[in-house]
């Protein structure tokens, strides 16, 4: 039996392209039900290992579907989610819709990106002062954000940041001029990534 392994949820789109897929799939498309899409590939079990690999290819199969016909927004699904068939998956479809509705909602237009801010060593800096510069330069252009763990001590600010794509530029503008201020820290910014941060849809896959 063939499987259908699970990138994420998008608004009714039909989406088929050829890529390097989870566990070996070489093509994505979607299965739909009642306006929602789920972007699947086919695989041969419902407990695909956890590689470094293919975590990386559920990333880069998201990014595709960001990008796929000049913007999709997609609903991100954990790495993992996996369903006997087509059945028990539209089973899910109908009875999530409304989180996933909601979910669509939220993230319309946007994207995730990561903020990380890093002093040198031996360095002090004023956090607070910090904190409140970057919420006076980011807030007002992000939908929403999140503060992630700060898992060093020489990590100042850990945020995920929810953009709209119009914004985008807009954004890079405000954090170049925040490294260009502040040459105690090392910036590291990274994305687009699909919001994860930003979805909270639990389902369970069978």
């Amino acid at each position: 039996m063939t499987n259908r392994y699970v990138y994420g949820i998008v608004d009714g789109e039909t989406i088929e392209f050829e890529t390097d897929a989870v566990a070996g799939a070489e093509c994505v498309y979607t299965i739909s039900h009642r306006r929602l899409g789920a972007v699947v590939s086919d695989i041969d079990t419902t407990d695909p290992e956890d590689t470094d690999e293919d975590a990386q290819r559920h990333d880069d199969v998201l990014r595709e579907i960001m990008d796929y016909d000049g913007g999709t927004t997609v609903v991100p699904m954990q790495f993992g989610m996996a369903f006997e068939g087509d059945r028990e998956l539209k089973n899910v479809l109908r009875g999530a819709r409304p989180a996933f509705r909601r979910a669509m909602t939220d993230i319309e237009g946007r994207f995730e990106l990561g903020l990380k801010l890093v002093r040198e060593d031996d360095t002090a800096v004023d956090r607070e002062a910090i904190e409140a510069d970057i919420e006076d330069r980011l807030e007002p252009i992000a939908a929403q954000s999140v503060e992630n763990d700060l898992f060093s001590d020489r990590l100042v600010l850990n945020r995920s940041y929810l953009v709209g794509r119009d914004e985008r530029e807009t954004f890079d503008d405000a954090v170049a001029d925040f490294e260009a201020d502040h040459d105690e820290l090392m910036v590291r910014y990274t994305g687009p990534f699909a919001p994860y941060s930003f979805v909270d849809v639990k389902i369970g896959a069978q």
